[in-house]
């Protein structure tokens, strides 16, 4: 009985040690920085949406904290795609890189407009309404181009 409760324990510890990215990986170092990005902008688009009760102090932290978080997952993206790494990119991110950087830019120009619009004193909701929008946008229209769901 002992063994056969071992040999289940350590199938199963194999099956869930085969099943996740290497987080030091490219792929999930993007998926962590991806996944913090998408937390901040949640909490900001939740104040602006009324979902979170707006809290102007908040708000400026999560605005610098996603403008310095947006620019960086790009560094996680190498230049050739490995063939050998599972990922939900599509492969238009290596063969379309000149569009696939564009859309880094414009969320990086996104989050900093956001970050100026966010020191308006003192800070309202509306004054940072279109801004979030903005940035919301830019991440969609990159996620209809480059990844795959």
């Amino acid at each position: 009985m002992k063994l056969k409760s071992l040999l289940v324990l350590a199938t199963v510890l194999t099956l869930t040690a085969c099943g996740g990215v290497d987080p030091n990986s490219p792929e999930g170092q993007r998926q962590a920085i991806f996944k913090q990005m998408l937390k901040v902008s949640e909490n900001l688009g939740g104040m602006i949406r009324g979902r979170v009760p707006f809290n102007a102090d908040e708000f400026v932290l999560g605005a610098a904290e996603l403008d310095k978080l947006g620019r960086t997952p790009w560094q996680h993206f190498p230049q050739v795609q490995d063939d050998g790494q599972k990922t939900r990119a599509k492969a238009d991110v290596w063969q379309r890189q000149e569009r696939f950087q564009q859309l880094a830019k414009e969320l990086e120009a996104s989050t900093a407009a956001l970050v100026v619009a966010s020191k308006s004193q003192p800070l309202q909701a509306s004054a940072v309404a279109a801004p979030i929008k903005q940035v919301e946008g830019t991440c969609k229209a990159c996620h209809e181009e480059f990844r795959a769901f």
